[in-house]
């Protein structure tokens, strides 16, 4: 609940209760909420048995933070046999792996890792003196025109 509170916000809270509250009522208060606390957990815990008990011994295991769509899902996946398989085709499928092959090939380089599995130098199957055509040029060749004309508008 207050995980995400640091360490200059506790500063500033602590300075701030003893601003209003003064170092002389402090001690008393801190007293008076640490035993308002311990009761409402000693309520909390009396209901959920009287509640585990009125459910009867097949729900004796039974936890509140089951009834949390999340930790019930977690719990369910976590138990079925059936993905089982697909946990174990998830852990063997490397996807970064994978990704890296692809841009490799489309980069045209070799990838060191993977040996007898050497991508042609360049996309296509043209020679490695040809130019690359996915890079833009600067310059077009003297009898070249550009895809489009701006000044034939």
């Amino acid at each position: 609940m207050f995980n995400d509170i640091g360490g200059l916000e506790l500063a500033a809270l602590v300075v701030l209760a003893v601003l209003i509250f003064g170092p002389d009522k402090l001690p008393k208060l801190i007293q008076d909420v640490t035993r308002t606390i311990r009761k409402i957990r000693a309520f909390s815990e009396s209901a959920k048995e009287d509640i585990r008990s009125e459910l009867g011994p097949e729900f004796k295991d039974f936890e509140f933070e089951d009834l949390n769509p999340k930790a019930y899902l977690r719990k369910q996946l976590a138990e079925n046999e059936d993905l089982k398989d697909l946990k174990e085709l998830r852990s063997s499928f490397d996807l970064k792996k994978e990704i890296e092959e692809v841009a490799d090939a489309v980069n045209g380089t070799e990838r060191a890792d993977a040996p007898g599995t050497a991508v042609p130098a360049a996309v296509g199957g043209s020679a490695a003196g040809a130019p690359d055509l996915l890079k833009k040029r600067e310059k077009l060749d003297r009898d070249e025109r550009p895809p489009f004309d701006a000044d034939a508008t």
